[in-house]
C-alpha cells in the first residue's frame, strides 16, 4: 500500500480538490460523447472546461460549496461581460450539485433555474441534458 511521506500544504490540498471537481465534470462529459478541452491557464479567463458537440462550444465554470445546505446563497465570481455558459456547483459535504446558467447577483443555489444532480455520472448527464 503506497504511503504519503510528506505533508501536503493546505493551499495545495485545496487546489487539488478544486481540480478534482473539474476532472470529474470532464470525465462525465467525455463519457457522454462531448469533445472536452481544458485551458492550460485559467487565471482571469473564467473557463475551467470547454466542451463542443462539433458545431457549438460551451464554456463552463466549476465551483464547490463547503456546505450541505442547498439554500446557501452563492455570489457570482464573474461579470456580465464574461463569456460563461454554465456554472456547475459541487457540494463538498453532501452528494449533490447544481448546474446553472450564468446569472448576475446573489441567489440561492436551490433556485428554479438551477438543475440539481447527484454526484454520479448518469444523474449528472440527465441534469446536464436539461440545462
Amino acid at each position: 500500500m503506497p504511503l504519503k511521506s510528506n505533508i501536503v500544504p493546505e493551499k495545495t490540498k485545496q487546489y487539488c480538490e478544486n481540480v478534482s471537481y473539474e476532472n470529474q465534470v470532464e470525465t462525465w462529459l467525455l463519457k457522454d460523447g462531448w469533445q472536452v478541452f481544458k485551458p492550460h491557464v485559467d487565471h482571469g479567463a473564467k473557463t475551467d472546461v470547454l466542451i463542443s458537440d462539433g458545431n457549438l462550444y460551451y464554456r463552463i465554470q466549476v465551483k464547490s460549496v463547503d456546505t450541505c445546505e442547498e439554500t446557501v446563497v452563492v455570489v457570482p465570481q464573474w461579470s456580465e461581460t464574461d463569456d460563461i455558459d454554465y456554472i456547475i456547483y459541487f457540494s463538498k459535504r453532501a452528494p449533490w450539485g447544481y448546474i446553472t446558467p450564468k446569472f448576475g447577483g446573489k441567489r440561492k443555489l436551490k433556485h428554479h433555474e438551477h438543475i440539481r444532480f447527484h454526484q454520479e455520472s448518469t444523474n449528472f448527464i440527465k441534469a446536464f441534458n436539461k440545462a
